[in-house]
């Protein structure tokens, strides 16, 4: 008969065994030794990740090694579909191993998500512990997206899933692309949760501010095509504001108002901000094209994964909750 774990772990690794290892004792504590750990190590060369840290943890599990380093959120969409695929789970929480996101929390999400009518439990962040730059990148990034795609973020990664969606999610090429977005463009039913962002165990994030901006931009990317009719529909308004001003200039000269190269001036200038927008609006054509056109062809997760490294539990006593190193 096949195994349905009640509660699976999804998680991407990437040279931090450290951290990785302050998570599993928290989570050990927190939801016992039934829990089911699939680790994603993202292409980890300096602190490969072995099966033996889940194991000495008193915890099953997988190691996920892959051939390379593809990014965080390729890394969640490879567990996922290996969950979808070899480890059938009632719930699935994806999280991220540096320790801010809580495994205290986990109870919230899961809570939420037995309540019914609920697919997904994500946690939205009642407090924050990001820089001043982040903050500010935030502040400026969320209204743009909301105008841009209609929609509201405003949550990351961490996140209960019922088993049974699961599936859908790995069916959607997009989860590749950006978690968060693919879950609210999946239209499965999302239930928002306010927990507290926690401290990270060690070190400092890798993610610079360049990473952050193309994370945020890769968001949008998941509705380009909402992003298009948004975009082509404010150059078609700017189009017809440029024409009015030309006519109304034209008229100006031909009664005799305007200064010299008054005319030339204007019609110029509003050549040029329609070949501008014009030219945003054929490139976001032309990203809509190419991500829609691989909407079908959900990648191989297979081809990734260099090998499938199994953790069994060794007996050990039940940790206390670990407690944060401070960066």
């Amino acid at each position: 008969m096949e195994t349905i774990h009640p509660l699976t772990i999804v998680t991407p690794v990437y040279e931090d065994v450290r951290a990785f290892r302050h998570l599993l004792a928290d989570l050990r504590a927190a939801c016992g030794a039934a829990v089911y750990v699939v680790a994603v190590d993202d292409g980890s060369i300096k602190e490969p990740l072995a099966p033996e840290v889940i194991s000495e943890a008193g915890l099953n599990g997988m190691v996920l090694r892959l051939v390379r380093n593809i990014g965080h959120q390729s890394a969640i969409a490879i567990g996922l579909s290996y969950v979808a695929e070899n480890a059938p789970s009632r719930t699935v929480v994806v999280m991220d191993c540096d320790g801010e996101d809580a495994p205290g929390s986990i109870a919230d999400l899961t809570r939420r998500l037995a309540e019914g009518n609920v697919d997904i439990a994500v946690a939205q962040r009642r407090t924050r512990r990001e820089t001043l730059s982040f903050q500010a990148f935030y502040a400026v990034y969320k209204p743009m997206f909301r105008l841009l795609t209609g929609r509201d973020l405003g949550f990351g990664n961490f996140m209960a899933i019922q088993g049974r969606a699961v599936k859908r999610l790995v069916s959607m090429s997009e989860l590749w692309i950006h978690v968060a977005a693919t879950v609210i463009a999946s239209k499965l039913r999302v239930a928002r949760v306010p927990v507290d962002r926690q401290r990270r165990y060690a070190g400092e994030s890798k993610m610079n501010f360049v990473s952050l901006a193309l994370h945020g931009f890769r968001a949008m990317m998941v509705f380009s095509e909402d992003v298009l009719v948004r975009t082509g529909t404010f150059v078609a308004s700017l189009i017809g504001v440029v024409t009015v001003v030309v006519a109304a200039a034209g008229a100006l000269k031909i009664l005799g108002y305007a200064t010299p190269g008054w005319l030339t001036t204007v019609v110029g200038l509003s050549l040029i901000i329609v070949l501008q927008t014009g030219t945003l609006t054929l490139t976001t054509l032309l990203t809509s094209g190419v991500i829609k056109s691989a909407s079908l062809n959900t990648p191989n997760y297979r081809r990734f994964v260099e090998a499938e490294l199994e953790a069994k539990a060794v007996e050990v006593a039940p940790p206390a909750p670990s407690a944060p190193v401070p960066a």
